[in-house]
């Protein structure tokens, strides 16, 4: 009896023990299961990420706003947030001085790779397959930026404005580009818009132009080479006189000064104006404002009277995620989607970066049987740039161009900033 009593008691104490144990189990937290409650949370918490872009129209058109509300059915969780900025390399240069520049922005191309990490957050491998000009925006094997879209840059033309001035076949040599916009001002047409006062399109006239005429992808960057890279009778002289010409013979818009960005659109859309030295990517905003998609033409521009004629081939704007961002991977999954899904690239008239898919733009296909020869543009060394940004010039913005079309002597101011670009070497030298 005594050992039955004492085997009972046992059990019951075990039993006992076991109980509390399990008890005990319940109410202590598990790691794992909180942080897996956390990222739920996370994901069910509203998030507002904010995409800084210079195209102001699809902001204002609707455009970007369709883009949106699509990524949202797959994030319910996530509103994008658009900010335009009209004066894009000038207002983002200020912005990045603090820390208050969005979670997704356009990458200027004035910034030296080597400070990307200072601003963005590096971009997954496997983002890049095949990508066209995957690795511009690269610092130490890292990633920062993936292009939006992919251009040539052409004279964009009205086919009903060339008709109406009796233009009967596309000028193939500059005499006969000349003899195109004394027709167009015989015609009472505007022959062509530089929207000089809007600054930025006269890059077209000054890095794009030369980067190609001699069919040298490495023109730009062998400047760091030479103290005295601009001169009259070179390719930087060549190009500025083109435009220096055109404004002497009144072949271009009214009011230089005031920016007619905008207003020039509607101008080569309803054929007030014959032509544009631009990138096949405003082709669909003229026709989005009423231009006939059969009235627009796409052809290289016949810088020269010699043969071959050389066309670029140049990576749009890239797109990055900033290092401050609280949304990393959101803003990731936004410009994957953004990237290759949303069908920016179509709507506005890019050629596709991603190399397995074939430009459907039907006025490149015009550009391309013309036969010019494609330069794909070189990456921008850290060299020239930090030059560049000891020179106080900076490329790609149209701001110097603007001053040197206008000066009276071209000379004088290449000797200017020739002067500037020499001083800049010895100090960069000496550092």
């Amino acid at each position: 009896m005594v050992k039955r009593a004492i085997c009972s008691f046992l059990i019951t104490l075990i039993c006992v023990i076991q109980l509390t144990s399990c008890s005990n189990n319940t109410n202590e937290p598990n790691p794992l299961i909180d942080t897996e409650q956390d990222q739920l949370q996370d994901m069910n918490e509203d998030i507002v990420l904010t995409v800084l872009t210079n195209r102001v129209d699809l902001i204002e058109n609707g455009g970007f706003q369709k883009y949106a509300d699509e990524f949202k059915l797959t994030h319910p969780q996530v509103t994008i947030q658009f900010e335009g900025l009209t004066n894009y390399v000038s207002d983002i240069s200020v912005r990045l001085s603090t820390q208050n520049f969005g979670d997704v922005l356009l990458i200027p191309n004035h910034l030296k790779n080597e400070v990307l990490p200072n601003y963005f957050t590096p971009l997954p491998d496997e983002m890049f397959q095949n990508i066209r000009f995957s690795d511009y925006k690269t610092y130490n094997s890292k990633r920062y930026g993936i292009a939006a879209g992919a251009a040539s840059t052409g004279i964009v033309y009205n086919k009903e404005a060339f008709k109406a001035a009796g233009i009967t076949s596309i000028p193939t040599t500059l005499d006969e580009f000349y003899e195109a916009c004394h027709k167009l001002k015989m015609a009472g047409i505007t022959p062509i818009y530089l929207n000089y006062g809007a600054q930025w399109p006269l890059m077209n006239w000054g890095e794009e132009l030369v980067s190609i005429m001699k069919g040298d992808a490495a023109y730009l960057n062998d400047m760091i080479g030479l103290d005295e890279p601009w001169q009259v009778d070179n390719e930087w002289g060549q190009a500025i006189t083109i435009v220096k010409t055109l404004i002497e013979n009144d072949y271009v818009e009214k009011s230089l000064i005031s920016n007619q960005w905008e207003a020039s659109k509607l101008e080569l859309a309803a054929g007030r104006a014959g032509m544009y030295f631009m990138g096949n990517w405003v082709i669909n905003q003229l026709i989005a404002l009423g231009a006939d998609p059969e009235t627009i033409g796409f052809f290289p521009f016949p810088y020269s009277n010699e043969k071959p004629l050389y066309s670029p081939l140049n990576p749009d704007w890239f797109v990055g995620v900033s290092k401050y961002s609280e949304h990393t991977d959101i803003a990731i999954e936004w410009i994957e989607y953004f990237i290759h899904e949303s069908g920016f690239v179509d709507d506005s008239g890019f050629l596709p970066v991603d190399t397995t898919k074939v430009p459907t733009l039907p006025q490149f296909q015009e550009f391309e049987s013309y036969g010019s020869i494609p330069v794909e543009r070189m990456i921008p060394s850290d060299r020239l740039l930090e030059l560049a940004s000891t020179a106080k010039i900076t490329l790609w913005s149209g701001s110097y161009i603007q001053e040197w079309i206008v000066a009276p002597s071209l000379q004088e101011v290449f000797e200017q900033y020739n002067k500037r670009w020499t001083e800049a070497r010895t100090i960069i030298t000496h550092q």
